[in-house]
């Protein structure tokens, strides 16, 4: 059986320039761009760079309570994800 064709990596260094590019996905489809943005923060970082992703998020405008095209923020989805708590609260520390 062939392993993944990458390797997880959870060392990483993630730079402020790294995490900030995260600003400039672009939503498909009729999803909503801040809700989406956020989604895929969520998926590709660990709890602590998503802490400093939401920082710069939430300075540049950006909708922390963004809904999905089903009405959902993203903390009321990941809310019952095994490690969404870590996630829900940094965001709840944003105010």
């Amino acid at each position: 059986m062939a392993g993944p064709s990458q390797p997880q990596v959870t060392d990483e260094v993630w730079d402020d320039t790294r995490i900030k590019s995260f600003l400039e996905l672009r939503a498909y489809g009729d999803q909503p761009e801040d809700f989406h943005i956020l989604l895929k923060a969520y998926r590709g970082m660990r709890p602590a760079d998503f802490g400093r992703f939401l920082t710069f998020y939430h300075e540049a405008g950006r909708d922390l309570d963004a809904r999905d095209k089903q009405g959902r923020t993203l903390w009321e989805i990941i809310s019952s994800h095994r490690q969404g708590a870590d996630f829900v609260k940094i965001r709840a520390a944003i105010g």
